[in-house]
């Protein structure tokens, strides 16, 4: 289309939907309002009669005035007849915007909960590729542009009612002058379909160029510390300017589009309604027995209603791309196709915490393996701790056991249960997770507790915070359990942080508990602290500990070593260190330093 997309290619699980397929799929959002949209149908129908009673009225009206002699009577009449049929034509269009509006918000409603609904169910691979601001773009602006254009659906039902009753009523009035008035139609129609590839191609760009802005200040605003910290504001500010810009010269050539249709079609419109003042006229004066005076300004009068709805109805195919662009991208991230398939829907109603990958094949990108052919068994209540360098696989494990992501080959069973014949649901009620970098919602310490299991009392959240590190932790939080923990937690440290979540695990009470470097950026008060809640979490569950610090391995049933994805050393630590192999080393040359530097801090803090 000779477009340059500036960059802004379509995301991964785009797709195209034909008008046909995107009406269709409209529609069907529309058929729990069959009552309004059927009211509304009448009111538009009654709305079109009055509007077009109207220079109906008034042009017999001047006939009459013209062969008898006027009165102030006949005068009255004719105005209060064009009062009756204006207040008629207000109530019956206020019906219609009412019930449109009702119906409207509701077909938005559930569009809006069906795309939300998408996005809760996607996997985290599908996080890791699209920026969450784009995604959140579609959920709510492209939703509330597909609501606005959705109303233009009415008011085309209604225009188009309009031109039928004005045209059959002018073609029982003057045949010739009906075709004059015809004439241009198509021309009319042609050039706004002409706009209509053009107009898909521009909105769709601009869509996706204010999700790209939206991004971007988002990302910003989440890293705006660490921006600070490394004096990045103007180097982020210039980032900015560029895909401004971008967004600035798109929606710019959106809104060249959409202004030059309707100057044309005007001029179309002119030179129509010049050609009609001029052969009605010519009529009116050669044969006034074929049209009357009231009937040339029938005619005239009623070109305005015509041409309007008209110039409408064609245009409408362009401006409805704005509603299609939108529909099509709240579709499409719908309609994304999920990477972790379940073959089944199996139930758990206990889960006992046996774990085995068998002959795994798993990787983020294809080509690019992280595990190959991988074997490992994890027995039911064993406490096993992950080691190895960045990029062995660690964090994998953990997040295939969560069922995160989807596997390329083998399988990984539960209890002898193949993974991808489970419910999704009940597994994970069963599944404990406790990350480096906790979560916490905007709300106080009690409710990011509760969040583990919402139907918990406030005595069992109580009972489930004292038991990590036996409450200590809480009497630093100025309001207890009822302290406010800020945007994304940012009002509570890192460790404290930490110990809700643990305590958010504990009222859940799960069979198998991950540990994903949960102490890595804390001080070693706080690192003993969340110790001691470990030991409250771990004790009688299956727990999977992917760490850095000695103090969360070294008690571990069994230490699993792992290098490039696979397996090269398992034992206890002690065994470990008597092989004098991997572990060993990295015993002498990490966790032997860290813990004497964990010493000597814990003796600074207390002097």
């Amino acid at each position: 289309m000779g477009f340059i997309m500036d960059g802004l290619d379509a995301e991964a699980y785009d797709r195209s939907y034909s008008d046909r397929q995107l009406v269709k799929r409209i529609l069907a959002y529309f058929r729990p309002e069959g009552w309004r949209i059927g009211v509304v149908a009448l009111a538009i129908f009654l709305t079109s009669v009055v509007n077009t009673a109207l220079p109906v009225v008034i042009s017999n009206g001047l006939d009459e005035l013209g062969v008898t002699h006027p009165t102030p009577a006949m005068l009255i009449r004719l105005m209060l007849i064009v009062t009756a049929l204006g207040v008629l034509g207000w109530t019956f269009n206020a019906f219609r915007q009412w019930l449109s509006a009702a119906a409207i918000g509701n077909v938005t409603l559930r569009l809006r909960e069906d795309a939300f609904d998408a996005v809760t169910k996607r996997d985290m691979s599908f996080y890791d590729q699209f920026p969450s601001a784009k995604i959140v773009s579609r959920v709510t602006s492209d939703t509330q542009q597909f609501s606005q254009t959705v109303g233009l659906v009415t008011d085309l039902m209604s225009q188009f009612l309009l031109v039928v009753l004005l045209i059959g009523y002018l073609f029982s009035v003057n045949v010739t002058m009906a075709l004059i008035t015809l004439a241009l139609a198509p021309f009319i129609i042609v050039t706004a379909l002409g706009f209509r590839k053009i107009a898909r191609a521009t909105i769709t760009q601009s869509r996706r160029v204010n999700a790209e802005v939206s991004s971007h200040i988002q990302e910003t605003v989440s890293g705006i510390r660490i921006a600070k910290a490394f004096r990045q504001e103007q180097a982020i500010y210039d980032d900015f300017l560029d895909v401004n810009s971008r967004s600035y010269r798109i929606n710019l050539r959106t809104g060249y589009t959409f202004s030059s249709i309707f100057p044309i079609l005007n001029l179309v419109a002119g030179i129509g309604t010049a050609a009609l003042v001029y052969f009605g006229g010519r009529i009116t004066i050669d044969s006034p027995n074929l049209l009357t005076p009231g009937q040339w300004y029938l005619f005239i009068q009623g070109l305005a209603l015509f041409w309007f709805p008209l110039t409408s109805i064609a245009s409408f195919w362009s401006q409805f791309q704005l509603g299609l662009a939108a529909g099509e991208r709240v579709f499409a991230l719908i309609d994304a196709e999920a990477k972790v398939v379940q073959t089944g829907n199996l139930t758990l109603e206990h889960v006992g915490g046996e774990i085995e990958f068998k002959h795994l094949d798993f990787g983020y990108v294809e080509g690019q393996p992280v595990l190959s052919d991988f074997n490992l068994h994890i027995r039911q209540g064993e406490s096993l701790a992950l080691v190895g360098h960045t990029g062995s696989g660690k964090s994998s494990i953990g997040k295939l056991v969560a069922r995160f992501y989807e596997f390329q080959g083998g399988d990984i069973a539960v209890d002898g249960i193949s993974l991808r014949t489970v419910n999704l649901d009940s597994y994970r009620s069963k599944l404990g997770i406790v990350t480096q970098t906790p979560f916490l919602f905007d709300g106080t310490v009690r409710e990011n507790i509760r969040y583990g299991r919402a139907s918990a009392s406030d005595a069992e959240v109580e009972a489930a915070a004292m038991q990590v590190a036996n409450g200590d932790w809480l009497s630093v939080l100025a309001q207890g359990l009822d302290t406010p923990v800020g945007e994304r937690g940012s009002a509570l440290s890192m460790g404290q942080r930490q110990l809700v979540c643990l305590a958010r695990v504990v009222l859940q009470d799960p069979a198998i508990f991950i540990l994903d470097e949960a102490t890595a950026s804390v001080d070693p008060l706080t690192e003993a602290l969340i110790q001691e809640g470990l030991d409250t979490v771990m004790k009688g569950r299956t727990s999977i500990v992917i760490a850095h610090r000695l103090s969360t391995i070294k008690h571990s049933d069994r230490i699993i070593v792992l290098r490039e994805g696979e397996i090269i050393e398992q034992g206890t630590h002690d065994e470990l260190i008597q092989k004098d192999g991997h572990y060993a080393e990295l015993y002498n040359t990490y966790f032997r330093h860290q813990s004497l530097e964990y010493i000597e801090s814990a003796k600074d803090m207390v002097a």
